[in-house]
């Protein structure tokens, strides 16, 4: 067993080093997973629904946690779809940590003004008080 495993340590150390510069793009290049490219389209749809079927606080959080670590903010549909979510599974925090969620995302204070303009009869409708309506002085 030993002289089995110098031998495979001798043969994998004997193959000629390859520069990795010198190798094509193709072959630089680390493919993690076989899925094609997602549109956002498609990439919101899957989010909606996936909110719409959550049945417990943790399945909330986990697609939260997924959606958000995309490299894009959500639109404003899988937001609403979330905080539906929340409030369905009767998790008033995570709701409000949507918002929170949101505010880091996105590039910009309009951004974000924007995505709270947009949900504002949500936010009314489920009792969603945000820190900015009840303390205007603070700027972070």
């Amino acid at each position: 067993m030993r002289s089995q495993l110098v031998a495979n340590v001798l043969r994998v150390s004997a193959r000629p080093a390859v520069a990795r510069s010198a190798l094509p793009l193709a072959a630089r290049v680390r493919s993690y997973s076989d899925h094609p490219q997602e549109t956002f389209e498609s990439f919101t749809q899957r989010y909606v629904e996936f909110f719409n079927q959550a049945e417990d606080v943790f399945e909330v959080q986990r697609g939260l946690n997924n959606c958000f670590a995309h490299d894009l903010v959500p639109a404003p549909s899988v937001i609403e779809a979330a905080v539906r979510a929340s409030r369905r599974v009767d998790d008033f925090a995570t709701a409000v940590r949507v918002f929170n969620g949101v505010k880091v995302k996105v590039e910009n204070k309009k951004q974000y003004q924007e995505y709270i303009d947009e949900l504002k009869g949500l936010r009314e409708e489920l009792g969603i008080t945000l820190e900015e309506e009840l303390y205007p002085e603070w700027e972070k």
